[in-house]
């Protein structure tokens, strides 16, 4: 790998470098309120005093368990099951006073429905007087859609504006007179009421849960207690569909990426940068052997037999029967070499996919960055400022401009076609630094001091500064763009929150860093993982919520400088290492038979041995 004295910051060799079905019970405008204005569902909800608890741990109230039951009964179109639990266990959904609330609003006396609100309880005149305005702006537009006029200015007059203290929604609700006006004069109907069971819908959240419970209220504590087993489970790495109702939720080791799966021989030295592409489709990798590859990434999809995959691609011309043919056939998929790209005069440090995935730019130590076509290999443009070397590269997020860091410490950022549009000048990078940009394109990340990070606000103008104790060799930036990973020369991750005010918020250690630079990721299902290179010829894996060490994958003879998952597929992972070979991980949980040849391609294909 080559060294760097330990004063100076590491880099990498430079290397420093119905309409309602309901109501929730099963009202519509057609039904009556089904148990709710018999006996049963006239008789006031029971006293919460002395109310039974139910559960092992005596946390739920027996009442409240069979309203949201009944709830969700009614929401899932059991009417006549909902009707039944209402009376067998002497527990209404609703107050008879609530039920014949709901009605009138289906039925559209809204007069009657305003004094029954009334008559409801409610403790805050605020809420009273808010779903009063709700049911008489309700009141006013069918008033106008059925071109009564006269009737709806009355209604705005005497009844809305004495409640109305918003003065613009009054003159609000008179515009709209207007336009009903000249509607009528050209005879164009306008419709402005909304659905009665929409408003229905607006007037439940706006009243307290304990007086109408809100819709799919069973469903969001399943999907909250569902979200709680996930996130305390260290090992989930897989789709919310596999996760059952039937038991506590728990995936096994299983689950993350732990076996080599193909071995990567086509670079000719130190494999020193690699990184999939938006879509996972492709790899693209950098070497200090002047080059950069680009891999096609093939994915058996869930339930697809593979060999039915793979007589479907021969089908594809034979172009891909020639790739096809060395490619392992495996529930993990494959990866086969697509173009060597070759023109950089020195090693090449840095890659950066296009946002359209269409393109990717590779970015020679101290030279130029080169953007190449991702379908033909070829080279589309060369960016270069005489006098000085470019350091890193990246893209704008609606792919029309590129940025570099400039040895010079500043950043450019140029068109497609090569044109200059802006410069960020001063100590903006180092010249060996990482460049992003964000998703929102506002914001410019780069290692501006040995131990400062800078985000840099294009529209504010504005800088925000990362402050660490330690030199910082690399970052990595989160999918969404809220969180940064940062590398540091005293063997520790730090992951940092940069919304708002940034926030460390989390350490990761064990990996091992004393000379190189040493990449990160965020990874997995919902980038839930991180992982890490190591000089110790291991990749690393802690679990991102509880900072845990849960894997470290042995098999390469040489430091891992590089790792990246795949954003499509959260079982697959892929390290670059000094040994010049790129290692594939999948899941450990299929018997492959192992083929130890060297394929032309530079692919070498092992049953998880080293």
């Amino acid at each position: 790998m080559g060294g760097v004295d330990e004063d100076e910051p590491p880099s990498k060799r430079m290397k420093l470098s119905g309409e309602l079905r309901g109501l929730s019970n099963g009202l519509s405008l057609a039904e009556p309120v089904g148990g709710s204005l018999g006996d049963t569902m006239a008789c006031p909800l029971p006293s919460e005093e002395n109310e039974e608890i139910v559960g092992s741990r005596g946390i739920i109230k027996r009442m409240e368990f069979v309203r949201i039951i009944a709830k969700a009964l009614y929401s899932l179109g059991y009417t006549k099951s909902g009707a039944h639990l209402e009376e067998e266990s002497g527990i209404p959904l609703h107050s008879s006073a609530v039920s014949l609330f709901m009605k009138q609003i289906l039925d559209g006396n809204w007069d009657d429905s305003v004094l029954t609100l009334h008559k409801i309880g409610l403790p805050d005149e605020k809420i009273v007087k808010c779903a009063s305005i709700l049911i008489l702006e309700q009141k006013f537009f069918e008033l106008l859609d059925g071109e009564r006029v006269m009737e709806a200015l009355k209604t705005l007059r005497t009844e809305i504006v004495p409640l109305c203290i918003n003065s613009s929604k009054v003159s609000e609700l008179s515009s709209c007179m207007v336009v009903t006006s000249q509607s009528a004069h050209h005879s164009q109907g306008v419709v402005r009421a909304k659905s009665r069971s929409k408003l229905l819908e607006e007037l439940q959240k706006l009243l307290p849960p304990a007086v109408m419970i809100p819709e799919r209220r069973l469903e969001h504590l399943v999907e909250q207690a569902l979200d709680l087993q996930r996130d305390a489970c260290l090992f989930h790495n897989s789709l919310e569909g596999e996760m059952s109702l039937y038991t506590d939720h728990q995936c096994g080791k299983d689950k993350i990426p732990s076996r080599t799966l193909q071995i990567l021989q086509a670079h000719t030295d130190e494999v020193w940068f690699l990184q999939f592409s938006h879509n996972g489709k492709y790899l693209a990798s950098s070497s200090s052997d002047q080059s950069a590859i680009i891999w096609e990434v093939f994915v058996v999809l869930n339930g697809e037999n593979p060999l039915t995959f793979f007589l479907v691609r021969l089908l594809e011309g034979l172009r891909e029967i020639m790739r096809l043919t060395s490619l392992m056939i495996n529930v993990n998929g494959g990866v086969s070499l697509k173009h060597k790209l070759s023109g950089h005069q020195k090693p090449v440090s840095h890659v950066s996919w296009s946002p359209d995935n269409h393109q990717l730019l590779t970015c020679g130590v101290e030279e130029a960055v080169r953007c190449w076509d991702v379908s033909s290999g070829e080279c589309l443009r060369i960016y270069e400022k005489a006098g000085v070397g470019l350091v890193s590269c990246g893209w704008s997020p609606d792919g029309k401009c590129v940025f570099a860091g400039i040895t010079d410490r500043s950043i450019y950022m140029w068109d497609l076609g090569g044109k200059e549009l802006e410069c960020w000048k001063g100590q903006r990078t180092l010249r060996i630094s990482d460049l992003e940009i964000t998703s929102d394109g506002n914001q410019i990340i780069s290692i501006c001091k040995d131990t400062a990070i800078l985000l840099l606000d294009r529209e504010e103008k504005a800088e925000k500064f990362i402050e660490e104790d330690h030199t910082i060799t690399s970052f990595s930036l989160s999918r969404d763009c809220r969180f940064l990973l940062v590398n540091l020369l005293n063997q520790e991750i730090h992951l940092w929150k940069i919304e708002g005010e940034a926030k460390l918020i989390a350490k990761y250690k064990g990996y091992k860093r004393e000379r190189f630079i040493i990449r990160s990721c965020f990874g997995g299902f919902e980038e839930a993982f991180i992982a890490s290179g190591s000089e110790d010829s291991q990749v690393y894996i802690w679990h991102k919520s509880s900072g845990e060490l849960i894997d470290v994958l042995p098999g390469h003879s040489g430091s891992v400088n590089c790792v990246s998952w795949n954003p499509a597929n959260p079982h697959m992972l892929a390290s670059a290492s000094d040994d010049r070979t790129i290692r594939i991980w999948g899941l450990n949980e299929m018997n492959i038979s192992q083929c130890k040849a060297t394929h032309p391609n530079g692919i070498r294909y092992c049953n998880g041995g080293t």
